[in-house]
């Protein structure tokens, strides 16, 4: 074998453990514990005002988000 040939084993060896290597890291790490999460956090909009939470100590027979008024038609 040629030199030139020799060392190009060694150095493609290198990148295949170093890949390798690479992507043990990463699913250690947690990379890939949630790949729905990215997707859709960048379609929320932070701008939008949050919806109103209900409240802890509110009586149980009180709405805690207001109802829209209803219009009655006879």
């Amino acid at each position: 074998m040629s030199g030139i040939l020799v060392f190009l084993l060694l150095l493609s060896g290198l990148f295949v453990l170093l890949i390798v290597a690479g992507v043990l890291w990463s699913i250690r790490s947690g990379q890939f514990d949630d790949l729905e999460g990215p997707a859709a956090r960048i379609l929320m909009d932070d701008d939008d005002p949050q919806l109103p939470t209900p409240r802890l100590n509110a009586a149980p027979d009180s709405p805690t988000i207001p109802t829209p008024p209803t219009e009655h038609t006879q």
